[in-house]
Order: structure tokens, then C-alpha cells, then sequence
């Protein structure tokens, strides 16, 4: 049997919601859509919550409503999946990559405040601090300083749904204008693909919601069928059939969270005492979504690449992956910018492997893992 690094957790009950969803009158833009909102806005106590098709389609959303445009700056950490970087160049402006802590991934306050030195000429509009692996940045000392420059804060958040910081749920808004999230297959709720944004700022919300669909709003007219496009929208709308299982998902969060935060613990105290292993770093006054389990791994002391470790892991039928290779460094981006330098992101990337994690990974697996981890780097 061979045990990824992610995997989605499915039960008879997800099932049955969605297929109440297809016997229902309404597949796509129906009342499952407005309840799988609420529910969202619930649980990270935000006004509002914006369902879309998927996490890239949800930070597009979240910039447009915000006015990002051509001669504009956005300012993203490189440790991030394209997705985060390549939404500021939908909209036509430029990506001023930051560096981020080599041990943890995470842009710090210090990082973006050399990312604003970097901006040259260009306006800057937003910063996006990525919660990497579902640890959280320190969001209140990136707002203060995104206050002082004048700019919004929209915070990537697809790995963190389920985590707290400052005592508030992740997507909560007490620190940002937004926070984005995925429902990507590997992550703590699986709708096969969706995103939103949740806000406490309506004007966004209701922005959003129509940009998500053609920007179309009814008309004031007496003509029911009438409709205004003000602005140029997109189709970025789900589904109910998703948002039906993204609904049962929501209703096993608090337990999908216990679970992972569990085996994370467990693979802390058995890898503790491994010379070659950097053990992922919670931060201060925060806990973690746990979306991925990334050990730092010393690869000169172990003699070994890492390729070579994946390889023997992948022969014992454990699967690992990278997350991520530093944004800036991908050719597009070097077409676009040059080189940067950013030795934390270089470090950090150099020395990084998740290894699997998520709620129905058995005792027995765990076991397996753990073993042939430590075997393999001994």
C-alpha cells in the first residue's frame, strides 16, 4: 500500500450531501452556495465569505475587488505555489518578491520591509503573507507596517483553515482586509476544487460576488430579466454539488484539525532526537492548520541528496514532495524581474521535504513512516 504525502478524507456522509445536491433543483448558483458561505463566515467569525471555483480563482477575486492594476506593486513571499504570484500578474501588476525565514518559510515584518525597498518607482498596493504549511505569519506586525505604507493585507490562507492566531480563527479579518482559502483535494476541506475569500468588509464581499459572475447585476428596471455589466467580469461561480461537500467537510473541521495537530505531534517526539532533522517551527501566539508536515533535513551531513532520500522512501511506498520551489527563480519570472538573490528562501528550499500527513493516516502507517524515515536518514 502505498501512503502519500496528502490525501483527501471522504466519508458515507460527504457522499450523501452531494448526492442530495444532484437530486436537488439546483446544481450551480443555488441556495447550497449561500450556506456553505455562511457556514465558512461562522467558522472564521468573518462578516462575509466569498465561494468561487478555486483558491487561484479566489486570490484573482480578492485583488480585483481592491482595484490592482498595471504600474501597481503586490508584494509575495517566494515560498509559495505559483498561484499566489501569477494572480498579481493577472491583473496586470508586478510581483516584488520577499525572502522568508530559512527555518520556517514565512515572510517575517523584516522581509517586507526589504520587499517595499525593492519597489523602485511602482505604486505598492498590497502585501500577500502566505501561511506556509498552515503556519501563521505574524500578521499583526505585517498589518502595522502595511499600514505605514499604505497598502492592504490579503492574506493567502490556503493552507491554514482550522488554525488560530492571536486567539482568533485564521480568515478572521482582525488583521486583514482578506484572507483567501483553497478546497483543493489536499487540503483540511476537500471540495474536488473551490476557494473563497472571507472579509469583514461588505463593499469587497458584494464586489466580489459580482466580478465571480460575469460582473452582472440586475438592472432598475420593472424588466425581471434585465441585467447591467459594468465592469468585465469572469466565470469564476462553483457549484452546489461542491459546496454540498465543502458543507459536510466544514462540519468535520474542528476534527480533521485535532487529528493532524495529534500526528504532527507524534512525529515531533519521534524525530526529535535525529541529528539530520529540523523539526517545523510553530509560530508565537498561534496554532497551526497543519496542512503539510516539512522537516528541514541536513542533506551534506547525511551524505545524501535529496532526491536520494525521496527515492528510498518512494521504494518503501512513501510518498514525499517539495514544497516549494522559490517562485522567483522560475523562468517566467526571471524573464520578468532578473535575478533576485534571497538566501532565506534558497536555504529553506534547499533543505525541505513533507512527508505524509492528513486525518486518515493510520496508526499503522504512521508507524511505517516514522520508521523508514529514520532509516533511511540514519
Amino acid at each position: 500500500m502505498f501512503i502519500p504525502y496528502g490525501k483527501q478524507e471522504i466519508d458515507h456522509d460527504d457522499i450523501n450531501a452531494v448526492v442530495r445536491a444532484l437530486k436537488s433543483d439546483y446544481l450551480t448558483s443555488g441556495p447550497t452556495v449561500g450556506e456553505f458561505e455562511k457556514a465558512l463566515a461562522d467558522i472564521t467569525k468573518a462578516s462575509e465569505a466569498v465561494v468561487c471555483s478555486n483558491g487561484t480563482t479566489a486570490l484573482h477575486l480578492a485583488l480585483l475587488a481592491l482595484g490592482v492594476g498595471p504600474g501597481d506593486a503586490v508584494i509575495v513571499p517566494t515560498v509559495t505555489f505559483l498561484a499566489t504570484a501569477n494572480s498579481v500578474r493577472y491583473t496586470g501588476a508586478d510581483v516584488v518578491f520577499a525572502d522568508v525565514d530559512p527555518e520556517t518559510g514565512l515572510m517575517t515584518p523584516e522581509h517586507f520591509q526589504g520587499a517595499i525597498n525593492r519597489c523602485g518607482g511602482r505604486k505598492l498596493k498590497v502585501v500577500m503573507p502566505v501561511h506556509l504549511g498552515g503556519h501563521i505569519c505574524d500578521l499583526k506586525a505585517i498589518s502595522k507596517l502595511a499600514k505605514e505604507n499604505d497598502c492592504f493585507v490579503v492574506a493567502d490562507s490556503c493552507h491554514a483553515l482550522g488554525g488560530i492566531y492571536s486567539d482568533e480563527p485564521v480568515g478572521a479579518g482582525v488583521y486583514e482586509d482578506m484572507s483567501v482559502f483553497s478546497f483543493h483535494p489536499v487540503k483540511t476541506v476537500a471540495m474536488g476544487e473551490g476557494g473563497a475569500i472571507t472579509t469583514r468588509h461588505k463593499d469587497l464581499a458584494n464586489t466580489m460576488r459580482k466580478l465571480r459572475s460575469h460582473g452582472m447585476e440586475k438592472s432598475d428596471t420593472n424588466e425581471p430579466w434585465a441585467y447591467d455589466m459594468r465592469d468585465l467580469g469572469y466565470n469564476y461561480r462553483v457549484t452546489d454539488i461542491q459546496c454540498a461537500l465543502g458543507l459536510s467537510q466544514l462540519s468535520k473541521l474542528n476534527q480533521f484539525i485535532r487529528r493532524r495537530a495529534d500526528l504532527a505531534e507524534r512525529y515531533n517526539t519521534r524525530f526529535k532526537e535525529n541529528k539530520y532533522i529540523r523539526l517545523p517551527q510553530v509560530s508565537v501566539n498561534s496554532q497551526s492548520g497543519w496542512h503539510l508536515y516539512s522537516i528541514g533535513i541536513d542533506f551534506d551531513l547525511l551524505g545524501k541528496t535529496r532526491s536520494d532520500v525521496m527515492a528510498e522512501l518512494k521504494s518503501k511506498s512513501i510518498g514525499t514532495q517539495v514544497h516549494y520551489i522559490p517562485v522567483h527563480t522560475q523562468p517566467y519570472y526571471q524573464k520578468q524581474y532578473g535575478d533576485i538573490v534571497l538566501p532565506g528562501a534558497h536555504k529553506y528550499y534547499n533543505q525541505t521535504l513533507s512527508i505524509p500527513l492528513y486525518p486518515s493516516l493510520s496508526d499503522e502507517s504512521f508507524g511505517i513512516v516514522v520508521n523508514a524515515v529514520n532509516e533511511v536518514m540514519s
